[in-house]
């Protein structure tokens, strides 16, 4: 990808920015990240407890795991010593927990995850979790953006209450691809400008982003709006690569590759901006690729673990 090619039209100013914000990304590459490489196992297709997912991310070169906040908050506090102490002798943390409450559906639903959040908030926050984050729906069947945006606002603003009142920082992901967005009656958030319209809406110092190379890409976004964020904007991330022989905005969600698998997009520059920021959580692939997803849970940490240093390596590793 061409990071600047949707300001082309700015003609002479885009070259002056480029000369400035690209060679700050170079020097960025340089610098040491602070960012994890991070084993999330459902999104590589691995089938894996609490305990497994830690032995894989120990045993493929992962330096954080995703958190179950439901197996967290099950522990007793035996339990949770016991974890802790492994974790520390394979030298594995917790990256980020999704959240565990559906705000997608009807009120009823929501509000019975709402309730049961407390619980699960301060199973994790024993366990030092501290990142929690979901994705954004694209669309909506009958919903129309304005009224939809504010039953977001409205409903994760009370999850973000009861996540800082347990220490946890929440992050949202947005998703680019046109062919999701415009696949449904009503299109809704599908870009980093319009989750930051959602944050402000929220109104709460502990919400921000997950961000996706992926969804950076299909929203035809630059190196300029990653530069735009805070290493505190930044909850999470997702590191993913895209087919070859696709348009942009012909680009299928499902049909993702690993990271730079190949080089579609530019990987190295999405990762400088995050050295650059000074971004310091978990970042995962998230590929959903049916080649990966056929693999046993070795080959599929292995081949992630793989790729995800790879793509480490444009920055330095």
């Amino acid at each position: 990808m061409k990071p600047l090619s949707r300001r082309q039209m700015l003609g002479a100013a885009a070259a002056v920015t480029a000369a400035t914000v690209i060679p700050a990304v170079a020097a960025a590459s340089r610098a040491k990240r602070k960012f994890t490489i991070d084993l999330s196992p459902g999104a590589v297709g691995v089938s894996a407890s609490q305990e497994q997912a830690i032995d894989y991310a120990s045993k493929y070169g992962f330096e954080s795991v995703y958190a179950n906040a439901g197996f967290l908050a099950g522990l007793d506090d035996g339990g949770r010593e016991r974890l802790a102490a492994d974790m520390r002798q394979k030298n594995v943390v917790f990256g980020a927990a999704g959240l565990p409450v559906d705000f997608r559906r009807d009120e009823d639903t929501f509000q019975a995850g709402l309730k049961n959040l407390p619980r699960l908030a301060k199973g994790m926050q024993l366990a030092g979790v501290t990142r929690v984050g979901t994705w954004l729906s694209p669309f909506h069947q009958d919903l129309t953006y304005v009224s939809n945006f504010r039953q977001h606002a409205r409903r994760l603003r009370e999850c973000c209450k009861v996540l800082a009142d347990h220490g946890q920082r929440f992050g949202m992901e947005y998703v680019g691809p046109k062919t999701l967005w415009a696949s449904k009656r009503h299109s809704f958030i599908h870009s980093m400008a319009e989750t930051k319209e959602l944050i402000a809406e929220i109104g709460l110092d502990n919400v921000g982003f997950v961000l996706d190379s992926w969804h950076w890409y299909t929203a035809h976004e630059t190196v300029e709006d990653l530069l735009t964020l805070k290493n505190e904007d930044v909850i999470a991330c997702d590191l993913n690569d895209a087919p070859k022989g696709l348009p942009i905005d012909e680009q299928i969600d499902n049909r993702r590759e690993l990271p730079a698998a190949t080089g579609i997009i530019d990987l190295k520059t999405f990762l400088g901006a995050l050295v650059e920021i000074g971004y310091d959580g978990p970042i995962r692939a998230e590929p959903f690729n049916a080649k990966l997803n056929a693999m046993d849970n070795d080959a599929a940490c292995e081949a992630t673990s793989r790729a995800m240093h790879k793509a480490f390596d444009l920055v330095g590793g």
